[in-house]
């Protein structure tokens, strides 16, 4: 078995342990899940109300899907690196490989679409009644980060690019409208760790980004 200790943590945060087999809250009944989110037992067998187990043995369950959706992704030949595998192992045993395997995800990963990938990825965050869930937007973070670990660290070809246009930008409606367009295309996740990071609320953006009132009336009219 390989290293898979970062898709394993993953399923531990946010699943969380279970000592007693509860219900789909959807359904008030099957499927039911124990341990660390296991629905089936090692066996096959499905796990049923009432049931109880350790953390030994929900690690133990826990082990077996791991190692049993890493074969099923190691089927698939997608080429993937090890950072990869791991952040959709932890995603597929969130959202069932099923889902997984007829999402867009692999459509993207074969087209080498990476920010498809992680756009995809990161609309997995609604329960049952279509209402979002925090839990759910925190983990598909953590899964896209670690899906992109080893892509940000390799050399790429646009490096420099943005901090040039910050230098060079006048506030001129050519640029304003490709600022807008970027922005429009930039995975939410990723704009909001920028925001984040680069100070936005801190630094003087209006005056940055200030046109005078004809050339923003233009720049509506494309």
């Amino acid at each position: 078995m390989s290293d898979l200790s970062c898709a394993i943590n993953l399923i531990r945060k946010y699943e969380g342990f279970n000592e007693k087999a509860y219900p789909d809250p959807s359904t008030g009944a099957e499927p039911y899940t124990i341990g660390y989110g296991t629905q089936h037992y090692p066996d096959g067998l499905p796990v049923k109300a009432g049931q109880m187990c350790t953390k030994e043995k929900a690690l133990e369950y826990l082990f077996h899907e791991v190692q049993v959706l890493e074969n099923e992704l190691t089927k698939l030949n997608l080429g993937l690196d090890g950072s990869m595998s791991q952040a959709l192992i932890s995603f597929a045993h969130s959202v069932g490989w099923h889902s997984f395997l007829y999402s867009a995800v692999i459509d993207c990963i074969e087209q080498e679409d990476w920010h498809g990938v992680t756009t995809e990825m990161s609309q997995w965050v609604f329960d049952e009644d279509h209402k979002v869930v925090g839990n759910l937007i925190d983990r598909r973070k953590e899964e896209v980060q670690l899906f992109v670990q080893e892509l940000e660290s390799a050399p790429k070809a646009s490096l420099g690019i943005l901090l040039a246009a910050f230098r060079n930008y006048e506030a001129s409606s050519r640029q304003v409208n490709a600022i807008r367009k970027l922005e429009e295309k930039i995975n939410p996740y990723v704009l909001s760790e920028f925001a984040n990071e680069f100070r936005v609320d801190d630094s003087p953006w209006d005056e940055f980004f200030s046109v005078e009132a004809d050339e923003l009336q233009g720049i509506c009219d494309i």
